[in-house]
């Protein structure tokens, strides 16, 4: 009696785990599938370093195809050597979000529509690998890691996997004698990133995007057109649907202000990304956080 008591549940575990197994399967680990700041494209600045720690604050709202979303965001970069080497953190924080019931049934959120998360750290070093000058563009070599600290899976708020990226950043600047748009500064960026799926699969792809970069010591107008592409979507098993080749467009308007930075962003999704962004934030520096080498 025992025995086969003991031969039952060992069938009903076999059983159960090959459930849980085909059910973890059918999550798919892509932009197109979780909210906005699950596996987002990753974002890069004008290939410089900063001299000051600064602090980034700002509040996102993303909208349309069934998923509204708000959050809070801050990105805090110090700098290790000014304008050499930096160390970076960034996350989302007290998000908010109302999907539809057609979004909930597709992501297979189990009825769930509506909730709160909070997100990811991501953590940078950023690393000058050639300084700008007359003929030479500016190289910065930037190494990221992602953590898997996101909550709500279960709502498809943020993976319950890690990731990692590496990527260069080329930047140059064309100088105008003019009072009103005084320079012209053309930035590409390169790179490589990975993230775990299922069943210690991971899904890599390589990251690409350029931006334009117009203004003067006031004020700045930039547009970036960036994206990765994921090979899971190309293969037979996973389908054309996966939706792990996002590709963005954003154009932002930041204005100088007694030291402050004041900034407005909006971004639309062209591909695998189901989203517009609206994005309001501040940048500032502070003297007292930045560390003294002297």
């Amino acid at each position: 009696m025992t025995k086969r008591l003991n031969l039952f549940f060992f069938l009903v575990l076999i059983v159960n785990n090959i459930c849980v197994f085909s059910f973890a399967q059918e999550v798919k680990y892509a932009p197109a599938w979780f909210g906005p700041n699950a596996n987002p494209v990753p974002e890069f600045t004008d290939a410089t370093i900063v001299e000051k720690t600064t602090i980034d604050l700002m509040a996102d709202y993303y909208f349309g195809y069934g998923d509204e979303t708000k959050n809070g965001y801050f990105k805090i970069d110090i700098p290790l050597l000014p304008g050499r080497v930096s160390f970076k953190i960034w996350s989302t924080f007290f998000e908010h979000y109302q999907v539809t019931d057609e979004i909930s049934l597709a992501r297979d959120m189990n009825g769930n529509t509506t909730g709160k998360a909070n997100g990811d750290f991501y953590v940078q070093t950023r690393i000058s690998l050639l300084k700008e000058d007359v003929r030479k563009p500016a190289l910065i070599l930037n190494t990221t890691i992602k953590t898997a600290s996101g909550t709500n899976f279960t709502g498809r708020r943020y993976f319950d996997t890690p990731g990692y990226y590496f990527d260069v950043e080329a930047g140059k600047s064309l100088f105008i004698n003019n009072k009103f748009l005084n320079e012209i500064r053309f930035v590409g960026n390169l790179g490589f990133l990975c993230w775990e799926t299922t069943n210690s699969t991971q899904n890599d792809a390589p990251i690409y995007g350029g931006k334009i970069i117009i203004g003067n010591q006031q004020w700045k107008f930039e547009n970036t057109l960036s994206g990765y592409y994921g090979w899971m979507h190309t293969h037979p098993r996973y389908g054309n649907d996966y939706g792990d080749a996002p590709l963005v467009y954003a154009t932002k308007f930041t204005y100088k202000l007694n030291k402050i930075d004041y900034f407005a962003q909006y971004q639309y999704g062209i591909k695998d990304f189901p989203y517009h962004q609206i994005r309001l934030g501040a940048s500032f520096s502070i003297d007292k956080l930045t560390p003294d080498y002297k």
